[in-house]
C-alpha cells in the first residue's frame, strides 16, 4: 500500500506549526522567572533576546528536515512498501496458480485412474469371455472325442458279441447233436441242431 507523501505535505503543516508554537510557549515560560529574578545570565535558548534568531533557525531547520522527510525518506519508504506489496501480490498469484495446477493434476489423475479401472474391468470381462469360449470349445472337443471312442467301443463290443454268439451257437449245435445222438442213437442234422439252439437263445 503506497504512502502518499503529497498528502502528508498538504495536511502536515498545521500540526507542525502547533508543535512549534507549544515549544516556543514553553521556552518563554521557562525563561520568564530567570529574567525577573535577575539571578545571573539565563540559558541562551531561553533568553528572550535570542528568541528572534532561535525562531529563525528553528523554522529553517524544521523546514529543511520536513523537506528531506517529504522528498527523500517518505517516498523511499513508499517505494519499499510498494515493492513489498507487489512481491506479496506476485507470491499470492504464484501460489494460486500452483494450487490451480495441483487441482488440475489431481482431477487428471482421478480421471486416468477411473479410465484405468474401467479398462481393467473390460480386460477382465474379455478374459472371462475368452476363457469361457475356450472352455466350451475344449468341452465340445472332449465330448466329441469321447463320443467317437464310445461308438468305436460299442462297435467293437457288438462285433465281439456277434462273434461270441456265433461261437456259442456253433458250440451249442455240436453239443445238441452229441446229446441227441447219445439219447436216441440217431444223429440229427446240423440244420436241425442249429435251429434248436437259435430257438433256445431267442427264448433266453
Amino acid at each position: 500500500m503506497p504512502v502518499r507523501s503529497s498528502g502528508f505535505v498538504r495536511h502536515g503543516w498545521a500540526p507542525a506549526l502547533a508543535c512549534l508554537a507549544t515549544l516556543l510557549a514553553g521556552a518563554a515560560q521557562a525563561a520568564a522567572p530567570h529574567g525577573e529574578s535577575g539571578e545571573g545570565a539565563s540559558f541562551p535558548p531561553f533568553d528572550p533576546t535570542h528568541f528572534a534568531s532561535n525562531l529563525f533557525w528553528l523554522a529553517i531547520t524544521f523546514a529543511a528536515l520536513y523537506w528531506l522527510m517529504s522528498t527523500i525518506a517518505l517516498p523511499r519508504v513508499g517505494e519499499i512498501i510498494e515493492e513489498r506489496a507487489g512481491k506479496i501480490s506476485s507470491d499470492l498469484d504464484k501460489a494460486n496458480a500452483m494450487q490451480a495446477k495441483a487441482e488440475e493434476m489431481a482431477q487428471a489423475y482421478e480421471k486416468a485412474l477411473a479410465e484405468a479401472r474401467k479398462n481393467a474391468q473390460g480386460i477382465a470381462q474379455a478374459a472371462r469371455e475368452a476363457g469361457a469360449k475356450a472352455s466350451d470349445a475344449q468341452r465340445h472337443a472332449t465330448e466329441a472325442e469321447l463320443a467317437a471312442k464310445l461308438a468305436q467301443a460299442e462297435a467293437a463290443i457288438a462285433q465281439t458279441k456277434s462273434g461270441a454268439m456265433s461261437n456259442v451257437r456253433d458250440l451249442g449245435s455240436d453239443i445238441a447233436v452229441a446229446i441227441v445222438t447219445k439219447l436216441t442213437g440217431q444223429a440229427p442234422s446240423p440244420a436241425e441242431a442249429t435251429a434248436a439252439v437259435d430257438q433256445t437263445l431267442n427264448r433266453g
